[in-house]
């Protein structure tokens, strides 16, 4: 199948970056009302989301351990497969990074095609076999070619920005005649977070399927994904719950989400993987029809 243009995904990402800097000039507004003074607060929040933007896959891949392995090491066939892959999806060779952890996982970060690293976990390479594996490897490919990491990492720090809000900013409130400002900084942030959240859930969920069906169509095997997708999840309830929790800030970057009681699977970043499998099928069906 020939790779199309999502114009799903695209106008949504759009629309969520459009709605991101709107929920930005608010939350500068918010900043307002703690530095007394518009100029540091933009610079600072400017600052912050710079560092986010040119340093992303660093602190992304940080977060998780994770440690770029060398093309003639032990990882060098994991490197050809990066390489072949992208070829595939007509991408650069992303950085290609391995986290020593039991969590079965994979994501893929950084600010464009060019600049782009994809990590996967220990636990990943002892759980699926080399078609899985190639088929999770292009579905994190298919998110650097729709460059939907990008949107999701801004997203992600101002959700984060303005939770840090709402959780410290009764310690700033200092003065009784300042606690009326501050009180209604604190709510202006609650809803920028709020907003925030339903924008990332309602992208991520969108994004994950445009990726799946990307992902299928680059290795021409959808049923290998389905196959890897389900293998994850069938692992996750048996990986020990410290690394779990080491594990959840990167939720929304997950090939599979780390879902955590009733709560955590209704504000999944994600779709369910039964929905996900049963389209992966569909798509099957097609490419052995045409």
């Amino acid at each position: 199948m020939e790779w199309k243009p999502d114009w799903g995904l695209r106008g949504r990402m759009v629309l969520t970056v459009f709605l991101l800097f709107a929920l930005y000039a608010v939350f500068v507004g918010v900043m307002v009302f703690y530095s007394g003074s518009l100029l540091l607060a933009t610079l600072l929040l400017g600052g912050f989301m710079l560092v986010q933007y040119f340093f992303s896959d660093r602190l992304a891949l940080y977060s998780m351990g994770a440690k770029k392995v060398p093309e003639d090491g032990q990882y060098a066939w994991l490197h050809d497969t990066v390489a072949r892959l992208s070829q595939q999806a007509d991408v650069p060779k992303p950085t290609v990074a391995v986290a020593d952890t039991r969590v079965p996982n994979a994501f893929a970060t950084g600010r464009s095609p060019s600049n782009s690293a994809v990590a996967v976990t220990t636990g990943l390479l002892e759980t699926l076999d080399r078609d899985e594996l190639e088929g999770v490897l292009a579905h994190e490919l298919a998110h650097v070619k729709n460059r939907d990491v990008m949107v999701m990492t801004i997203a992600s720090f101002l959700s984060t920005l303005a939770f840090l809000v709402v959780r410290f900013g009764w310690l700033f409130g200092g003065r009784r005649e300042r606690s009326g400002g501050v009180m209604v900084a604190v709510l202006v942030s609650l809803v920028v977070w709020v907003v925030s959240f339903l924008l990332i859930r309602a992208l991520s969920r969108y994004r994950e399927f445009a990726a799946d069906r990307g992902g299928a169509i680059i290795t021409g095997r959808p049923s290998a994904l389905a196959s890897a997708l389900a293998k994850i999840d069938g692992r996750m309830d048996k990986v020990p719950n410290e690394d779990m929790r080491d594990a959840e800030e990167m939720n929304a970057f997950f090939v599979i989400p780390i879902k955590r009681g009733v709560v955590g699977k209704l504000f999944s970043t994600h779709p369910s993987t039964e929905k996900r499998i049963e389209r992966l099928r569909e798509l099957e069906r097609e490419l052995e029809t045409a």
